[in-house]
């Protein structure tokens, strides 16, 4: 875990989600409270030009939701038909996908940029990869808080230095809403998979 990261505590604060139309895009299922949480991704691009934030509560272990989270080494866990060629996502853990090390492919366009077990996954865009010329540099923290041994917040903030011209212009607008929809599908997913076990 980095040493400017917090540990990772439940909010006490009665969670207050913002759900306006104008920011939903941007904060969707996360307190003012988590927002203001120090992140890994924060780190990788400290002023990012785009910050979004996505959470979701899972009732089950860190442990579990962290294992989950390591199923991304093989599959995105969102509209699979969009995202993974028609491919399911494994609905079953595969053993050996906790061995974590830095350096690792994650969902194809990304590389595992920084761990910590049952905490947080980090990922940043392939360097000169198709992926970071079509969206830019990317940095994005999967954050576990447990509330209790049975019970956490799964929290993403994802960091954004866009392209350059008119393509970063279009992207500043397509991208708060595109995420949101497949991030959305995945935290729900991946709550639901953790959450069958319990």
């Amino acid at each position: 875990m980095h040493p400017n990261t917090q540990p990772a505590q439940a909010v006490t604060t009665k969670e207050r989600v913002d759900y306006e139309p104008m920011t939903i895009a941007r904060t969707w299922g996360t307190s003012p409270e988590e927002r203001q949480l120090s992140y890994p991704c924060d780190l990788l691009i400290p002023h990012p030009e785009d910050s979004l934030y996505r959470g979701v509560t899972i009732d089950a272990s860190p442990q579990t939701v962290f294992c989950w989270l390591c199923q991304m080494r093989v599959a995105p866990y969102s509209y699979d038909w969009i995202d993974n060629a028609g491919r399911d996502s494994p609905r079953r853990l595969t053993h050996g996908l906790e061995h974590l090390a830095v350096g690792q492919d994650v969902m194809e366009i990304f590389q595992l940029a920084d761990f910590a077990r049952d905490q947080h996954l980090t990922l940043r865009v392939k360097a000169n990869s198709r992926a970071q010329r079509l969206f830019g540099d990317i940095a994005v923290s999967y954050f576990i808080v447990a509330k209790d041994p049975s019970s956490c917040r799964l929290l993403v903030k994802l960091v954004a230095q866009h392209p350059r011209g008119v393509w970063g212009k279009l992207m500043r607008s397509l991208l708060p809403w595109g995420d949101l929809i497949m991030m959305r599908r995945q935290l729900l997913n991946f709550k639901q998979l953790a959450e069958r076990g319990n």
